[in-house]
């Protein structure tokens, strides 16, 4: 898989029809009709930016579903809360459809959580003229608005009669909950009945939409040394200690496994001493050690992304490879969780793509070509990837994304409302 084979992709569009076509008379009163609800739409969004939803805080992402959930009742959805085991620590998803037998049958996908949890400072949606700044104002609240005044225009004009649509807004995809197979079974049954799924994650500007996402996986390293003084450090008896142990394996890493197209992986956190404990929920530890000692436990906390299975399962063999070649008086082990799946850039998904593309330049924005997976992460329509074509990146425009400093675009939002709004009026012809 190669920068080059994406090209070569973008020729193919399978056969869709996606010649110039100017913008319809029903498509004007779309446009229109989007424009008559600017104001409404950043009111509505800075509603739901002032709850903290962060993907632990149950209550907030349940509250901000509710207002979707009222939201979406009024525009003729048929709407479900699907609860999460009490075990799993997370609130649960938001679901909405409409059913009909006209056009493709699509699935529309968000999320209602968000990386700020309760104890964050950044709680405010704050607006200066055409900026907001707030947490989850761009990833991915702005993009749930997006998705629910695009259908509100094609309600309020009669044209989502007999149509098949479903939404889904997930309560934690920031912090996806576990196992996989309890929450993302609803998701991926969505996904096994949709034509085409259409993502709200947050836009790379006018000319670019996601064909592709790298998937996401965690892996562990831990290594064991021989706790003894630090004078005997490199003798038969004594070994290496588990520090040098695991600063071996990542230097491994680094020269051995780096560098294929695509594949990166991160050692987050990284703790060693005598005694180490590390916290998953919270992603903190303590660790007790001193410069005497032999250091005894070492343990690593990273993550993997990659463009296939293949690459993944390759990268991981590799990397076991390198794990089981210790050091003297040293031991290690290496473990892998799974999280999202990628997503490849495949020619259905260039089709939809062109569709996309040819509503732009109707709409007179210009050509849209797909996005570098090198600098997306990973998301929620990865896991339907395997059952349905699909694109991602429609949602708003906007900046630190995940940081205090996260704005979205309020001068750009209503344009990419209306793009969607007749994306999905095309899609559903």
């Amino acid at each position: 898989m190669n920068r080059i084979l994406l090209s070569l992709l973008c020729i193919s569009t399978l056969g869709f029809n996606v010649y110039g076509q100017k913008l319809s008379k029903t498509e004007r009163k779309i446009i229109n009709k989007v424009q008559s609800y600017e104001d409404e739409s950043i009111d509505f969004l800075e509603q739901v930016v002032n709850i903290n939803s962060g993907s632990l805080n149950l209550e907030g992402v349940r509250k901000v579903g509710s207002i979707f959930r009222g939201a979406f009742d009024g525009i003729g959805f048929e709407t479900r809360w699907i609860d999460m085991p009490e075990e799993m620590n997370r609130a649960g998803h938001l679901f909405a459809s409409i059913k009909g037998k006209k056009g493709k049958k699509l699935l529309l996908i968000g999320h209602l959580d968000t990386v700020f949890e309760e104890n964050s400072p950044f709680q405010r949606f704050e607006r200066k003229d055409s900026i907001a700044y707030g947490p989850g104002a761009n990833d991915m609240k702005g993009g749930n608005v997006v998705v629910l005044f695009a259908l509100k225009a094609l309600h309020d004009l009669n044209l989502l009669k007999n149509t098949t649509i479903t939404v889904a807004f997930t309560g934690d995809e920031e912090s996806t909950g576990k196992p996989l197979s309890i929450s993302r079974k609803d998701l991926i049954e969505a996904g096994k009945e949709a034509d085409i799924a259409l993502g709200y994650e947050n836009a790379s500007g006018f000319d670019y939409a996601t064909i592709a996402r790298r998937g996401a996986s965690g892996w562990r390293v831990e290594t064991q040394g021989k706790r003894a003084h630090s004078s005997g450090i490199f003798n038969e008896r004594v070994g290496a200690g588990a520090i040098f142990e695991m600063s071996r394996i990542l230097d491994a890493f680094y020269n051995e496994v780096r560098g294929e197209e695509y594949l990166t992986f991160n050692p987050g956190t990284l703790l060693g001493g005598t005694f180490v404990e590390y916290d998953k929920q919270t992603s903190s530890g303590e660790v007790f050690g001193k410069s005497n000692v032999v250091a005894q436990k070492a343990v690593v906390n990273g993550g993997l992304r990659f463009i296939s299975e293949e690459q993944k399962e390759n990268t991981r063999a590799k990397m076991r490879e390198i794990v089981a070649q210790n050091l003297p008086q040293t031991s290690a082990s290496i473990s892998f969780v799974d999280s999202y799946p990628a997503m490849g850039p495949s020619e259905g998904n260039l089709a939809v793509l062109a569709i996309l593309d040819q509503v732009s330049k109707d709409m007179g924005q210009g050509g849209v070509e797909p996005y570098d997976p090198l600098k997306r992460g990973a998301a929620d329509i990865s896991f339907v990837a395997d059952y349905t074509d699909g694109i991602d990146g429609l949602g708003t425009m906007g900046t630190g994304a995940h940081t205090p400093q996260e704005t979205v675009n309020l001068k750009t939002m209503n344009t990419l409302i209306q793009r969607s709004a007749l994306l999905i009026y095309r899609l559903t012809r």
